[in-house]
């Protein structure tokens, strides 16, 4: 589910209430914890932290005109979802999670490739969410892009 906002705030404006309080915790924790470096935005209708183009001129190898992805969070239909392309490409991040994530005893994350969905808001996990963010400063995420998708 795609938003048509031009920027974050509106992007935030235009959630139910619930969905309102997940993503504005979400963004401190992320914004709070993120290496400084990665940039905040819109990115594909969503929220986006991006490595900007003036320190990965190259940009994203499937439109090099954007700036390269990282991490996004979304309100969606059913769940809040995050999308972290660090555990898709670094199973180690991945394992780690998942480890700690069993830890919390909430059950098993609920995961696609890059994504994890939080069905039910009560059960997002902030803390290691704000962990998670810590592990990838830009430099290691342009490195570990390069190793693993760019051709």
């Amino acid at each position: 589910m795609q938003s048509k906002a031009v920027t974050v705030d509106e992007y935030i404006s235009g959630l139910s209430d619930i969905q309102k309080g997940s993503i504005v915790k979400l963004r401190m924790v992320i914004t709070k914890n993120l290496p400084k470096g990665f940039l905040e935005c819109m990115n594909y209708g969503i929220i986006g932290y991006v490595v900007p183009h003036k320190l990965y001129p190259s940009g994203y190898h499937c439109n090099p005109s954007l700036p390269l992805p990282f991490f996004n969070i979304a309100a969606q239909k059913n769940s809040v979802n995050l999308y972290h392309m660090g555990i898709y490409a670094d199973s180690k991040l991945l394992d780690w999670f998942v480890k700690e994530y069993m830890k919390l005893e909430i059950g098993k994350p609920d995961m696609g490739k890059s994504c994890i969905r939080f069905k039910k808001v009560e059960l997002i996990p902030f803390d290691l969410i704000g962990k998670l963010v810590q592990k990838i400063t830009p430099q290691q995420w342009i490195e570990l892009y390069e190793k693993s998708f760019r051709r």
